[in-house]
């Protein structure tokens, strides 16, 4: 695998080189960047002159890692020339059924040797929870999936996904990974604890949350969040919801996108279903690191004895801010976990997609770091 990565800034333009010196051509270049990076356009077609043969896909954040830097405003290239593998691409529109979408992104692949999928979605459009679904449903049974949502850093405005020529919002993008010497590892973590009652859901309607014990939900956010209440929903983020379903099964996680005023409700990445319970959750510094580096480990067991030429590493944005300016300490520590040999590539999401904790189906994440490895044999 042969690997090249550089970055973009207002400020300075390429570093450390333009793209595209690569000795191979590469079949694929991850393209993570700001959302208005992106709209403007310039840095994106400059990369597309730089690999005219390859596959660009990527999608805005909430914040893009390069190796073990964590920037906001900036985008990350990174290309890949695999020796033994190949990858295919789609893009599909959302629309109002985001199951659906899945199921079509998924159809939209080759079967045949697929090995591994990693998908991206508007962060904003898209009911994850849906759409992870559908893709689960849409896959052949032993193909892996990996991916994220797209961010717009704290504003909550525009999130858009890129494939090849195609860079806008409302659409969700897959690309399959083949070949039978292409090693695969991933894993997903958290690292976050309940606190306070649990909560009835009393009234919802998919992603809107309008009350718990029937109470609207956007006054309990802000008697928690007290003086940060005002920034919401981006201060939101420090307090996701954990789901537990009437038969007592703990569920995943539920992030904050947006909230309404005039409704008192609050819009989360996935699913809020009535008759669920819900209850708060707060991190501390280091358990959130724990987390990645819980990842990281389950990532790197999943390719043996292989050591990873690439890893992408999506991390929710509600991590993000709980963080701080001790960030870069949960990709500096994926990066203890896995070795200097490996590629670090990644962002800040809305939301996380990956297996859940047994292996098997597939989920909207939140608040969680996504680590997929990948190696040739």
């Amino acid at each position: 695998m042969v690997i090249e990565q550089v970055r973009w800034t207002q400020a300075g333009g390429w570093e450390p080189h333009a793209p595209g010196r690569m000795r191979v051509a590469p079949q694929v270049v991850l393209v993570f960047a700001a959302d208005d990076v992106l709209r403007d356009g310039a840095p994106l077609e400059e990369l597309r002159r730089a690999h005219p043969a390859a596959r660009i896909f990527g999608c805005s954040t909430a914040g893009e890692i390069c190796d073990t830097r964590v920037a906001d405003e900036t985008l990350v290239a990174t290309a890949v020339h695999f020796e033994y593998a190949r990858v295919e691409g789609a893009l599909v529109a959302i629309g109002s059924d985001s199951r659906a979408a899945g199921r079509r992104l998924a159809a939209a692949l080759p079967s045949g040797g697929l090995r591994h999928a990693v998908v991206l979605a508007d962060g904003l459009a898209v009911n994850g929870t849906e759409f992870a679904h559908g893709l689960r449903a849409g896959l052949p049974a032993h193909v892996t999936a990996t991916g994220g949502l797209a961010g717009d850093g704290n504003r909550f405005q525009s999130t858009r996904v890129v494939l090849d020529g195609e860079c806008g919002p409302g659409h969700a993008a897959i690309l399959g990974f083949y070949g039978e010497r292409l090693a695969i590892g991933h894993g997903c973590m958290g690292g976050w604890g309940a606190f306070g009652p649990e909560r009835l859901i009393t009234r919802s309607a998919g992603r809107v949350l309008y009350e718990v014990d029937g109470q609207p939900v956007l006054a309990l956010y802000k008697k928690y969040l007290g003086e940060h209440a005002s920034g919401l929903p981006g201060t939101g983020l420090m307090f996701p919801l954990v789901l537990r379903t009437p038969d007592g099964a703990q569920g995943v996680a539920r992030a904050v996108l947006g909230i309404d005023e005039a409704a008192q409700s609050v819009t989360f990445a996935g699913e809020m279903p009535e008759g669920a319970y819900a209850r708060l959750m707060m991190a501390s510094h280091e358990r959130l690191i724990e987390g990645a580096t819980g990842a990281a480990r389950s990532a790197l067991e999943g390719l043996g004895a292989q050591p990873p030429d690439l890893a992408l590493l999506i991390s929710c944005t509600g991590r993000k801010l709980v963080l701080e300016d001790r960030v870069e300490e949960e990709v500096e520590d994926v990066r203890g976990t896995l070795g200097t040999q490996a590629s670090l590539a990644g962002f800040y999401s809305y939301g996380e997609i990956a297996p859940l904790a047994s292996g098997v189906g597939l989920e909207l994440q939140n608040q969680t770091m996504v680590v997929t490895t990948f190696a040739e044999r």
